[in-house]
């Protein structure tokens, strides 16, 4: 967001809410901020609802998950798009907490905006560096369950050390991760996939919940969504992992 945009909602989301927090981040970055406009009503969503639904990845502390979320085990989403699908599996499992973390500005409007026609209350939205999140504001053992849901793939060669799901990642991830919590990702580009099937193989901190230890099928509680929709008429084939934490 520019800085003219970020006037238009002063109390809405920081376009940069981790810059002063202890100097540049150095390392690779798995994501690149997508400009577009904001419509009015995501708009109106980011002004009324972020100071009460909105989380700042500054990375000055650690949050306080069972007083954000009333003590409900919490999954960590990272990268939701325009959020119609955190709405929808908020809404069918009231029971979990859903921390849903993104750096697109009309996708936090259009989830903020869900939260408030659905009456939501399990989902609290995080603007920043999914990596800072898990770093330094998430306690150890304390995510009930992580999903990755149509990352970029990086489809070029020499981008690919950008995927989010690496080594690197897995071991972060797993040490955020209770005992017993899935990791649960999907991708509707095949080779994206089969890296994904052999990075997670391979991490001694994940157990492949497929019998034949290969993809899984699509869960009912994922709901499909119109970019997956648009993947799968291009031909593309969409693959699940889930992995438990061991």
């Amino acid at each position: 967001m520019s800085e003219n945009e970020n006037r238009k909602y002063p109390t809405g989301p920081a376009p940069d809410p981790s810059a002063g927090s202890g100097g540049a981040e150095r390392r690779i970055r798995t994501f690149t901020p997508r400009r577009s406009r904001v419509t009015a009503a995501q708009g109106a969503a980011l002004e009324r609802l972020w100071p009460k639904w909105g989380i700042e990845v500054d990375g000055r502390s650690t949050l306080d998950l069972k007083a954000l979320f009333d003590d409900l085990p919490v999954v960590l989403e990272i990268g939701f798009g325009m959020g119609e699908a955190t709405a929808e599996m908020a809404a069918a499992d009231p029971r979990t907490g859903i921390l849903a973390v993104d750096v697109h500005t009309p996708g936090q409007g259009n989830l903020l905006r869900q939260i408030e026609e659905r009456a939501l209350t399990n989902v609290h939205v995080a603007n920043g560096d999914a990596i800072i999140l898990l770093r330094d504001m998430l306690a150890p053992g304390s995510l009930a369950g992580l999903r990755v849901f149509f990352p970029d793939p990086w489809p070029k060669a020499r981008h690919h050390k950008r995927r989010i799901i690496q080594p690197e990642f897995l071991e972060l991830a797993a040490s955020r991760m209770a005992p017993g919590a899935v990791l649960h990702c999907a991708t509707d580009w095949e080779p994206y996939a089969e890296h994904m099937l052999d990075v997670l193989s391979a991490s001694p901190h994940f157990e492949n919940t497929s019998a034949d230890g290969g993809y899984a099928p699509r869960p009912s509680f994922r709901p499909r969504t119109r970019f997956e929709g648009q993947g799968v008429r291009k031909g593309h084939v969409v693959n699940d992992l889930l992995f438990r934490r061991i």
